[in-house]
């Protein structure tokens, strides 16, 4: 009884509580230019990557996303008034986006990642409710039942979540170390890219551990998603940025490739349907507020070792491996290891072979990965599935190979770990999104 008393009282006290906002505001009535700068900052914010099923209609929902508790389905955000967001005055649109308050009062999944959002200024806030509300077609699409199972169904609790996790909506607060140029890629990476839905560790309890800069290094340092490895934007030598140019991170946004490195996994849906469409300036801005971002820990810088390519070159097979690789890598990677200039990637001193954690090698091994099209970049390349042409051991074997060649430094990888990733389903079984992500924010 005394347990049925304090629940309740819980319960009272989020209804009791204000919930912040004001969700009968209004907003001064849409002008043309300000629904373009809305399309725009959708896409920003990958709206579409999480609002539109597999071969769904735009914004219309249905999308399902992994979390720890069950699975979410994304909700319809087309100005239908019956289904979707139509009926949402100025107020409850900006209570949603930044405060994770639905129009019904509830609490959102933070599969919305309002934490984030809660950074993007009024000014572009009206923006986009004036794109949703004018710019997109309507769709009438009944949102789906979320898979999740009661009690964690219920939405009361999340309001604690909220209030512990959800930080204060206030005007974008910038360094004053940073340029101007920085600066707007500091709003931009914490604000509607909400970077750090993937790239950042969660606790225990599911939040971000920092949701920016001033939270401090751990920020950006790396995260994982859906069994995917986001790794670290900072400046890291071996697994971050710190061999990364500026202008090689504005390519890589842009086209999905570079000439070391190719974009897969969750990633690919953000330059799919997000960054591809950013203009240059803004490209630049971001990539010069990563490159700002000093290393959470310290790493030496990789050095190319000739010996393997020669070793391969003369048909020395020896290392554990290195037929393995011969047999399926080489024709795309090259016994250097270079790869193809945007093409096929780099394996040598790529960040991804130098991380800890080998998951997202894993299953980019069994499952295959296609790069997104991106601007100035329409076509795309695949790796294929490796799955049912090597055993556990083997895929084992030859990533251990390709994480210790050429002058990388990753750890080797045991069978088990193989093991433990090929009993997922695939991404295409799953249809969950990893850009949420990504558990984009679970």
């Amino acid at each position: 009884m005394v347990l049925i008393a304090l629940l309740l009282l819980a319960w009272l006290v989020t209804l009791l509580v204000p919930r912040g906002g004001d969700a009968t505001a209004t907003a001064p009535p849409p002008t043309e230019e300000q629904i373009r700068q809305g399309e725009y900052l959708a896409k920003l914010g990958d709206c579409v990557a999480c609002h539109t099923a597999k071969d769904g209609k735009p914004f219309a929902g249905g999308l399902p996303i992994a979390s720890p508790i069950g699975v979410i389905y994304s909700t319809n955000i087309t100005p239908d008034r019956d289904t979707g967001i139509g009926r949402y005055s100025y107020g409850q649109f900006e209570r949603a986006v930044r405060r994770g308050v639905a129009a019904s009062g509830d609490t959102l999944y933070p599969a919305m990642p309002y934490p984030s959002y809660a950074k993007v200024s009024d000014e572009d806030v009206q923006a986009l409710y004036a794109y949703f509300l004018h710019g997109v077609a309507p769709e009438k699409q009944e949102n789906h039942r979320n898979g999740i199972t009661w009690p964690l169904s219920m939405r009361w609790p999340l309001t604690y979540w909220r209030w512990l996790f959800g930080p204060n909506v206030t005007s974008p607060q910038t360094a004053l170390t940073l340029t101007p140029e920085q600066q707007r890629g500091e709003y931009l990476v914490e604000g509607l890219g909400h970077c750090g839905a993937c790239h950042t560790p969660r606790s225990v309890t599911l939040q971000e551990k920092a949701l920016g800069t001033s939270g401090g290094l751990v920020y950006l340092s790396g995260g994982e998603s859906d069994n995917w490895i986001a790794p670290s934007l900072r400046g890291e030598s071996e697994s971050g940025l710190g061999n990364v140019s500026a202008d090689d991170l504005v390519v890589l946004l842009k086209m999905g490739r570079s000439d070391r490195s190719a974009i897969f996994g969750g990633m690919a849906d953000v330059v799919q349907h997000s960054t591809q469409y950013m203009n240059d300036e803004d490209l630049r801005a971001v990539a010069l507020f990563l490159k700002s971002l000093p290393p959470e820990r310290k790493e030496a810088t990789l050095v190319y070792d000739q010996a393997t390519q020669s070793a391969l070159h003369a048909g020395n097979v020896s290392a554990p491996g290195s037929q393995l690789y011969l047999d399926n890598c080489a024709t795309c990677h090259r016994t250097d290891g270079r790869g193809y200039v945007q093409v096929f990637p780099a394996l040598a001193d790529n960040p991804l072979l130098n991380s800890d954690n080998p998951d997202s090698l894993i299953r980019l091994v069994l499952q295959g990965g296609t790069m997104p099209s991106g601007r100035d970049a329409p076509t795309q390349f695949s790796m294929p599935a490796f799955r049912n042409r090597l055993s556990d051991a083997q895929v084992a074997a030859l990533l251990t190979f390709v994480r210790s060649s050429w002058g990388n430094r990753g750890g080797p990888v045991d069978p088990r770990q193989v093991a433990r990733l090929r009993a997922l389903p695939s991404t295409d079984e799953t249809m969950m999104s990893s850009y949420d992500p990504r558990m984009k924010h679970p």
